[in-house]
């Protein structure tokens, strides 16, 4: 068994404008790179496997908290929102000849015109996972954790999740081979030792 760590990237001006990413590399705002220069990763997660999605966002995270460059791998990419990219959710979803619906309600197999559903998503982490042979860190973002953390607790896209993705906090499965198992709580990063 292994441990894999899920920390999503630092805010963006998309991010604070509601404005949908995906795939689009938007780089992080100045507040973010304060907040994050200030945290680092709890000890037993310095030694783990460092990763990031090749997007600016989640790799300037990854070498803010760690002060290493994570290696990068193309299956930790957020999922592809098609022609909703640079959009605003709460525009789309006013829209009435728009098919723009809560992301609890997709399914596995809902797609964003253009874009992914979360089991194309699904089928390019699995092989990531398996492929683990040591206790792992990434950081991406937060269609990626979904996709992993609903794969850890049974969750369908299909109401509620039992989880919330928040920020500045490690979300740690325990990977035994198929076997995903989500801890209850996450862990949050520490302040930097000045």
């Amino acid at each position: 068994m292994i441990h894999l760590a899920l920390l999503r990237h630092g805010h963006t001006e998309w991010n604070r404008a509601g404005r949908i990413q995906g795939r689009t590399d938007i780089p992080l705002d100045a507040e973010a790179v304060a907040v994050l220069s200030g945290l680092e990763l709890p000890p037993q997660w310095q030694a783990a496997d460092l990763w990031s999605s090749p997007l600016s966002r989640a790799h300037e995270t990854a070498r803010l908290v760690s002060g290493q460059t994570p290696q990068t791998d193309a299956a930790l990419m957020e999922m592809n929102w098609g022609d909703w990219e640079g959009l605003r959710g709460a525009d789309l979803r006013d829209d009435p000849t728009c098919d723009y619906r809560p992301i609890e309600d997709w399914g596995w197999d809902y797609t964003p015109p253009q874009g992914e559903p979360p089991s194309q998503l699904r089928a390019r982490l699995k092989p990531w996972i398996a492929a683990r042979s040591k206790d792992s860190l990434a950081v991406c973002h937060i269609g990626v954790m979904r996709v992993v953390l609903a794969m850890a607790t049974g969750w369908n896209f299909d109401g509620p999740a039992p989880f919330q993705i928040k920020r500045n906090r490690l979300y740690v499965i325990e990977v035994d081979g198929d076997d995903l198992r989500l801890w209850p709580e996450p862990v949050r990063l520490p302040e930097r030792n000045r």
